[in-house]
């Protein structure tokens, strides 16, 4: 059996982000490990210059995401002052530096940041290892007294509530998120949109689709670097809970 901590990110914006092409700050559709890794880093108090234990979480961490309400894309038109000298270039698509600002005075420049309006996800996370630390242990208790203030994406995405939603045991990720109750109003088909490690398996789980998942952090110069390979499908529900 495995243990685990269940996590609901219910808020009214969140961020996922993705590739960052020009001025556009995409989100994907659900959270990635280095964002995962972030928020339970900030949960735990550690720092920028805390990168060989934020490394060490990245590579433990295991989890499965269910699509409890799908939320609704926005797009937020943002200008930024960047008379600043050191916020001055900015690499394009083109692999060149360009100078960012125009011919007015204020510098400024135009970014559009992506949100989900109204999404709500449920995640079942665990540790592998489980014997190092942080343990399981310290995380649960880091989410339900976090060191800092936690966000999904972007500091201005402030959760509706607490993230930590409960802590249970499961035969599998997928096995045990099943048994997490949903939010009201499920889809037709009564099975939920979800993603999971490859290798998962559950009689609860329909896989769709790979997927090439570029969410890896490089903590230590703060760069996202390879790829991982995910599983996409169908996730019905169990018929009993299996979190308190």
């Amino acid at each position: 059996m495995v243990d685990l901590l269940f996590l609901r990110f219910d808020a009214p914006l969140m961020s996922f982000g993705g590739v960052l092409v020009d001025e556009h700050g995409v989100t994907r559709e659900l959270p990635g490990l280095s964002m995962i890794t972030g928020l339970l880093g900030n949960a735990l108090g550690f720092h920028h210059r805390d990168y060989r234990w934020l490394q060490r979480l990245q590579e433990r961490l295991r989890y499965a995401v269910r699509q409890d309400r799908a939320g609704e894309k926005l797009v937020d038109y943002q200008t930024v002052d960047l008379g600043q000298e050191f916020m001055q270039c900015v690499w394009t698509t083109r692999g060149t530096l360009e100078r960012r600002g125009g011919a007015s005075k204020t510098a400024t420049h135009q970014r559009y940041r992506h949100y989900w309006a109204g999404a709500a996800y449920t995640l079942a996370v665990t540790l592998d290892p489980a014997a190092e630390e942080p343990s399981l242990n310290e995380l649960e208790a880091a989410l339900r007294s976090p060191a800092r203030p936690l966000f999904l994406g972007r500091k201005c995405c402030l959760p509706a509530a607490s993230l930590l939603l409960g802590r249970g045991q499961g035969e599998s990720l997928l096995s045990a998120l099943a048994g997490i109750e949903p939010l009201p109003t499920p889809p037709e088909d009564g099975s939920w949109k979800a993603w999971w490690p490859e290798g998962e398996a559950s009689p609860a789980a329909t896989p769709t689709r790979r997927l090439a998942h570029t969410d890896r952090r490089d903590w230590a110069n703060q760069v996202h670097t390879g790829r991982r390979f995910i599983t996409e499908g169908r996730l019905r529900l169990a018929t009993e809970p299996n979190h308190g």
